[in-house]
């Protein structure tokens, strides 16, 4: 029987993440001798070896590894599930939504006035949340919808209603030649020295490799960019956080962002449904 119990995911994925048994059973309130029973256990009843044991240590096999991220997926699912059933139980007409912190301000805010002026309109709380952090929220329950961008976000798994396509632009600092520009290619922007592009993060939170500093939020980069360390590549929106120390200039052969209102694709909120009208509306 190929039946999967949660306790038994949960103390699979914690061997797996420290890949030592005592410290596991330790993390997991529990002694060593019955967890090392349930993953021998999980591992008869899948017929197959999830875990390379020697003197060594705990290694994972393919199949452990696989297991692990189904495992992690199943486990977020769970707790995504309580938590909007606590959420519905606690309030019926209510949703939270996150965005980028420094993203989408216009848009936001326009949202939210055509929204609350919708008759018995859901209450919205919003979340500002980091790079790439939306997925992550509207997976494990934290949010009902956010704003993401196509092509910087994944997008798998979830529905979504395009709200806003835009260019991009670079950010300089206000002293720096390119800031006379009236328009550039994204062509000048690669033979900069003294001006690298800052490189933000990729999906799994690594790097591309390059000159330019890595980002881990708005205000290092602003700051940063202030300071003449470095430029950015930013949707043409987001120019509201800009400071006197910076100018914005159109990349006109910059490839287009799509700012899009997304939510789990099993959600049957009436709440949701009646956001993604009003966004749909905008």
């Amino acid at each position: 029987m190929d039946t999967l119990e949660t306790r038994e995911l949960k103390y699979f994925v914690t061997v797996a993440e420290e890949l030592h048994f005592s410290r596991a059973a330790e993390r997991l309130g529990i002694a060593q001798p019955p967890l090392s029973r349930a993953i021998q256990q999980l591992e008869r009843r899948l017929g197959v070896r999830l875990l390379d044991r020697d003197r060594r240590g705990v290694t994972l096999t393919g199949a452990g590894q696989v297991l692990l991220d189904e495992a992690r997926a199943i486990l977020d699912s769970a707790e995504a599930a309580a938590r909007r059933t606590r959420r519905a139980a606690a309030s019926t007409n209510r949703l939270t939504l996150a965005t980028k912190a420094g993203a989408n301000h216009e848009l936001l805010r326009k949202l939210l006035d055509a929204h609350a002026a919708e008759p018995d309109a859901a209450e919205i709380d919003v979340v500002l949340c980091g790079m790439g952090d939306q997925a992550r929220m509207l997976r494990d329950g934290r949010a009902d919808v956010a704003f993401m961008q196509r092509p910087f976000d994944a997008l798998a798994g979830f529905d979504t209603e395009d709200v806003l396509t835009e260019q991009q632009v670079a950010v300089v600092p206000a002293a720096h030649p390119l800031a006379a520009r009236t328009s550039l290619l994204m062509a000048d922007l690669e033979d900069v020295p003294d001006l690298p592009v800052a490189r933000w993060p990729r999906q799994d939170g690594t790097y591309e490799a390059g000159p330019g500093p890595e980002i881990h939020d708005l205000s290092q980069l602003a700051q940063l960019i202030a300071l003449g360390h470095t430029m950015a590549v930013i949707c043409a929106s987001a120019r509201s956080w800009l400071w006197g120390a910076h100018a914005a200039i159109p990349l006109t052969d910059s490839s287009p962002v799509t700012t899009v209102l997304a939510w789990p694709a099993h959600s049957r909120s009436r709440a949701v449904a009646a956001l993604v009208r009003t966004a749909a509306q905008l």
